[in-house]
């Protein structure tokens, strides 16, 4: 969907008959599946069965005069298919493969199936993820899933880049596993200062004070004061400056190790007001905070309006392309996803 917001032209090769699963999961308007209608806007649709020599041969021609091919089975299937990466090369030496998997084309998981949930699970990010006293916990977004399609685009820049200068193009192998263990440097920084993992402290940040969701008298907000004259300001604003020279809490350092007694005294004050009055003041004073927004009020927001980041499809609001280049059109209305097969006649007809 990234490339097709970027300007190419993608096409989307579905299973006959059924088409991508994505199809059948919820929710779902006007019996269309909104899931697959999220991450499909753009794109054309042909419908084959990869294991028919004859929409092989389809897949093949269409490799042989595109840029890119991108890919999602478990290792080594579309080498079975005839279609890997070294059979189609030679019909176009210049294709950049793309590989997306679970665990990568290498290494003795590779073969094993994962969806988002198990990489969360399998890459430490569920047991980090959570309150100290609660089970581990999800993410609540595909963030594996999501990650790997991001870096998969970043990786297909890149060899598109590296093909003007070689003239050849090449096999990208991207891992949803490596994508969520690049995501755990706080995790990692643990392990490399202590030797042993990082156990769930909710949501507070392990190494920088205060920098939490807070209290205040009707609602929960976020404030991060990460350095020293942040710290002063907060204390300051709220009129606890009693705080900021108390031995306890002189340094990140000192405010970490004592982080419970630090939260309990601002929480203290916090709770003297509501939300909307201390983020008010807060924000005034230059101090990063945040209300903790739903989906419904940061969809409303002026500034999702300004950066153009609700769009429409079909009929449906939904995200917009974060990424904004200058001299490129960035409109309010993109093509919606396709219908199973919508584009197979003209595909099979060009393609012949």
């Amino acid at each position: 969907m990234l490339l097709a917001e970027l300007g190419a032209r993608v096409i989307k090769v579905e299973r006959r008959g059924t088409g991508d699963p994505s199809r059948a999961f919820g929710p779902f308007l006007d019996g269309r599946s909104l899931y697959f209608a999220f991450i499909n806007r753009g794109k054309e649709s042909v419908a084959l069965d990869l294991k028919d020599e004859r929409d092989r041969a389809l897949v093949t021609r269409i490799a042989s005069r595109a840029d890119v091919l991108v890919e999602n089975f478990r290792p080594g299937a579309m080498a079975r298919l005839g279609l890997g990466y070294d059979a189609l090369a030679e019909h176009n030496p210049r294709l950049v493969y793309a590989s997306a998997s679970g665990f990568g084309q290498t290494g003795p998981w590779s073969k094993l199936p994962a969806y988002d949930t198990v990489i969360q699970a399998m890459s430490g990010l569920m047991s980090e993820t959570g309150f100290a006293d609660g089970p581990p916990t999800r993410v609540g977004a595909s963030i594996a899933d999501l990650t790997t399609g991001v870096y998969t685009v970043a990786a297909i820049a890149t060899a598109l880049y590296a093909r003007e200068r070689s003239g050849r193009g090449t096999h990208i192998d991207v891992a949803m596993l490596d994508t969520m263990l690049s995501y755990l440097e706080h995790g990692f920084m643990h392990l490399a200062a202590f030797g042993t993992s990082p156990g769930r402290i909710g949501n507070r940040h392990p190494s920088i004070t205060p920098f939490d969701t807070f209290a205040a008298a009707d609602a929960q907000i976020v404030i991060c004061a990460g350095e020293e004259r942040l710290f002063t300001k907060l204390c300051t604003t709220l009129g606890r400056d009693d705080l900021a020279h108390d031995p306890r809490f002189a340094g990140n350092a000192r405010r970490t190790e004592n982080e419970p007694a630090l939260k309990a005294e601002l929480e203290r004050t916090l709770r003297s007001r509501s939300a909307a009055s201390w983020l008010g003041a807060l924000t005034e004073a230059g101090i990063p905070c945040s209300p903790i927004n739903d989906v419904a009020t940061v969809a409303a927001s002026p500034q999702v309006a300004a950066r153009n980041m609700l769009v429409t499809a079909g009929g449906v609001r939904m995200p917009g392309n974060p990424i904004k280049i200058g001299g490129f059109a960035d409109p309010t209305e993109r093509p919606e996803a396709p219908v199973l097969d919508q584009h197979g006649t003209a595909i099979r007809d060009e393609f012949r």
